[in-house]
């Protein structure tokens, strides 16, 4: 919310404008997991790693972000009664617990858009198993792109994809070798090959053909297997788009990353000078960082 998020090695940054015009930084360090267990940077495995550590991580600056970017800012409706309950009965841990209840909640809604409701009507049309599962994949693909046309309608949101734009476009500056100043990061492309909405496509055509192979009836067993064979998917995806595709630049990665990019049109903005500013801070800040531990 109203900032952006930059991730090095070993710590990351954020960057986020207050109501009042002041930029604030937060840098923390990576969590060392991997470092304690080897095992999670082996292929296939750092893939499921690298998206779960992802998601804790954009849950963790979604709460942060939202609490600096409305700090100051005066409400004029009163509590309702339920949240004075809940204050009351909470006390501090009020927060932590409204964030944990979100992201179950979230889990619970994408399990059952992405993956429940697909292979549902995936089961509903008669035809042989390994053609349910190219039916469920592109049921699976217009409900994502479906999703992401109708929550970029909302302002709010509108808002967060020009955020997303300048991540991009610093990004691109920097590895384009450029200064970043805002002349050079408004003139970079605000699309990128490594971003998570290209690995979510990816994801959704990995799932496609490798439950084209397994072949499992009843609509349960079906969900469960999904479930079951989701770090596999998310590994052979990460193996794919980020350690293969996202180091190369030919015709077969340009191809594969097309639909991707061309999602990022909807997912990305173009972003107005203060949201390039803060962009441009956290990157700054990731690479003064990574500057600290080279040395």
């Amino acid at each position: 919310m109203e900032g952006v998020m930059m991730r090095g090695k070993k710590a990351y940054a954020m960057a986020v404008r207050r109501a009042d015009g002041e930029i604030v930084v937060i840098e923390k360090p990576l969590s060392t997991l991997t470092q304690r267990y080897p095992i999670l940077k082996w292929p296939l495995i750092r893939g499921f790693t690298a998206l779960c550590s992802s998601m804790a991580l954009g849950f963790t600056a979604l709460s942060q972000s939202a609490d600096i970017a409305f700090e100051g800012i005066e409400e004029e409706e009163k509590p309702s009664r339920f949240e004075k309950f809940l204050a009351d009965k909470l006390g501090d841990k009020l927060n932590d617990v409204l964030k944990w209840f979100a992201i179950i909640f979230a889990i619970i809604i994408a399990l059952g858009l992405f993956m429940l409701l697909p292979a549902v009507i995936g089961s509903l049309i008669p035809v042989s198993l390994a053609v349910t599962g190219v039916v469920e994949g592109f049921v699976r693909i217009i409900i994502f792109v479906a999703y992401v046309f109708i929550v970029s309608r909302s302002k709010d949101i509108q808002r967060v994809f020009q955020y997303h734009g300048a991540e991009h476009k610093a990004i691109n500056c920097h590895e384009s070798n450029l200064p970043l100043t805002t002349e050079n990061v408004n003139a970079s492309n605000r699309l990128h090959k490594r971003c998570g909405t290209s690995f979510m496509l990816v994801v959704m055509v990995i799932t496609m053909v490798l439950f084209m192979i397994v072949q499992i009836e009843g609509i349960l067993l079906r969900f469960a297997s999904r479930i079951i064979l989701l770090p596999l998917i998310a590994g052979i995806s990460y193996e794919i788009s980020v350690k293969w595709a996202g180091r190369r630049d030919n015709f077969l990665v340009r191809a594969i990353i097309f639909p991707g990019m061309l999602m990022q049109k909807m997912t990305t903005a173009e972003p107005d000078e203060k949201q390039i500013e803060v962009a441009v801070t956290a990157l700054e800040k990731v690479l003064e960082q990574e500057k600290q531990e080279a040395a």
